[in-house]
């Protein structure tokens, strides 16, 4: 099964201002977000970015807050996105059949919203790279519960290859800039 631009929706877990600096190669984690961010934004792929407790955790990272787009960040205090009733209207709303999930920490939060997208009926596509925990055991971990439970596991590249679905257009030329 391919990932499709018309069919994607991009979800941000959690990167946030004082769990980011706790996992383990955040700055990887967030890299690969910018940059499944900015290949959204050529495709005119919805976003959708939680934040847990921002409060007590802070705000989506500067790097990334900078390149999202108006209304994209929902406030959450539940572990899976979808328990959180403001979240999970919103993305039902994008009318999308398919997830794409970046996020920390990828034991918790991440694998929580992953299993609860599969088990609304979505395709769900964890970015291995743009997924970090502070151990990395439960890193590893999470990954192989996410994919013998039917997630697919990617890399970014994978990604922006599969929305981009062709090369020799405008859109792949610029997208080529990010994945160089």
């Amino acid at each position: 099964m391919r990932m499709r631009a018309d069919q994607s929706c991009l979800l941000v877990v959690d990167i946030q201002e004082r769990l980011a600096p706790a996992v383990r190669d955040p700055q990887a984690v967030v890299a690969n977000t910018e940059r499944l961010l900015r290949g959204a934004a050529c495709l005119s792929i919805p976003v959708l970015v939680s934040e847990q407790y921002p409060h007590g955790i802070g705000e989506t990272v500067p790097a990334l807050r900078s390149l999202l787009p108006a209304g994209a960040v929902v406030e959450k205090i539940h572990f899976s996105c979808l328990d959180d009733a403001g979240y999970a209207t919103r993305l039902r709303s994008l009318q999308r059949r398919q997830a794409v999930v970046a996020g920390m920490e990828a034991h918790v939060c991440v694998l929580q919203t992953a299993e609860g997208l599969i088990e609304a009926g979505y395709d769900v596509f964890v970015v291995a790279d743009a997924v970090s925990s502070r151990v990395p055991a439960n890193h590893d971990r999470a990954l192989q519960r996410l994919s013998t439970d039917g997630a697919h596991i990617v890399s970014t590249e994978m990604v922006l290859f599969e929305w981009l679905n062709k090369a020799g257009t405008p859109v792949f030329k610029e997208l080529m800039a990010l994945i160089k």
